[in-house]
């Protein structure tokens, strides 16, 4: 026997029945909404070459992707992210499509988190991408008032959505000496949260007024009183708009019904690489980290070629499902309302008559049995309501 034949890689693992129906449920919510703000279906290639995810705009960890090579030795990859290959869209094959490009996505995005232990290397995200458009303000309420409302339609009283702007972050660590590879580490002890090494580095490239804000960047959330807290810390021009311009949008996502439901989050730093402006995340209580995340990249398409503002998010599809199984608001896998017997020498007419029914709406076996009371005593074990027998006559016997 081979070795790995009977076990999936991990990082992965097969969806049986309630599993497939909930992903199925919260694609479809998705897909409705997304349709219901206007917005139109993609669907970008799987795998992608190596290069599009390692420009300047696009540094994704090397160690992180899957990688193959083409029939032509070139290095490919799995798809990581479904913005990127969106940007690369937006630039390319709709170069010539008026703006506002409003498309949607609900794909398999895969990354190698060998050391994230539980985490999932295949996942399903569903998302939007609002590319272009005059006012960025009116779009950035665009995309934050749909995240809202894909999480209120999830689980309307236990759900959060955290608000940040990644200029906030740039502009402190753009003041420090240090090189890229220093950065990019500040940045992620950030995201962890991770406050002793965060102090230990920070203390090694200085005690200043800018260090000092960094250590305590990972603190800054909660209610509005947190922007008040920053502006203490550290402002300048640039960051006072910034706090501005959060306590607006906080401000007036609250004044929606969401109150309470909205929080401020200034340690929000991933992917700095192509975010340039607000950041936000969304959780549900059954899921102990970020359903969603989104947020303005206004520099991304414009490495492709093509210069224009963008905003979106994407969802985690099995996250979400996962949570609606835990809180019971999946739909129930219903047993057939009908099975279909056939007397010998009549199984193909017992299946025409089956199939007639399907387009008429109804759910059905067909009957594999070869008696009629082998039929009634299958359906019983599984429920089934009704025996179909179908031969010179056609008879209904309900159990």
């Amino acid at each position: 026997m081979k070795r790995y034949d009977l076990i999936t890689p991990e990082g992965t693992r097969d969806l049986l029945f309630d599993d497939c129906l909930a992903r199925r449920s919260v694609e479809s919510k998705l897909s409705a909404l997304f349709e219901g703000f206007g917005y139109s279906e993609i669907v970008t290639p799987g795998i992608e070459f190596y290069d599009m995810f390692s420009g300047s705009s696009r540094n994704f960890i090397q160690e992180n992707l899957y990688k193959l090579v083409d029939s032509k030795g070139r290095l490919i990859v799995m798809r990581p992210d479904s913005t990127v290959p969106i940007a690369r869209l937006a630039a390319t094959r709709l170069k010539e499509a008026e703006t506002p490009l409003r498309l949607y996505y609900n794909q398999s995005v895969y990354e190698n988190n060998a050391l994230l232990k539980g985490h999932s290397d295949e996942v399903v995200k569903a998302g939007i991408e609002l590319i272009g458009g005059e006012n960025r303000k009116r779009a950035d309420y665009e995309a934050l008032c749909t995240a809202v409302e894909a999480l209120a339609s999830f689980d309307k009283e236990n759900f959060r959505l955290e608000i940040g702007h990644i200029g906030y972050f740039k502009e402190l660590v753009a003041q420090l000496d240090v090189d890229d590879n220093v950065r990019e580490e500040i940045r992620m002890l950030i995201s962890t949260k991770n406050y002793p090494a965060l102090n230990d580095l920070l203390d090694e490239v200085g005690e200043n007024q800018i260090t000092g804000a960094l250590k305590q960047l990972p603190s800054l959330f909660g209610g509005i009183e947190v922007l008040d807290k920053a502006a203490d810390i550290y402002a300048d021009d640039k960051i006072t708009g910034i706090l501005y311009n959060l306590r607006e949008v906080f401000t007036r996502l609250s004044s929606l019904g969401y109150e309470g439901k909205i929080s401020v989050d200034l340690g929000i730093v991933s992917h700095t690489d192509y975010y340039t402006g607000i950041v936000f995340k969304g959780y549900l209580s059954e899921v102990g980290q970020s359903v969603l995340k989104g947020g303005r990249y206004d520099g991304l398409i414009g490495s492709f070629g093509r210069d224009l503002p963008a905003v979106g998010f994407g969802v985690n599809v099995d996250m979400v499902a996962r949570h609606l199984r835990k809180i019971g608001a999946t739909p129930e896998i219903k047993p057939a309302e009908v099975i279909v017997f056939g007397e010998k020498g009549y199984v193909v007419e017992a299946l025409a008559y089956a199939q007639k029914l399907v387009r008429e709406g109804v759910k059905l076996e067909n009957s594999l049995f070869n008696t009629y009371e082998e039929t009634v005593e299958y359906a019983k074990s599984r429920g089934i309501a009704k025996v179909i027998r179908v031969g010179e006559e056609i008879t209904e016997n309900t159990l």
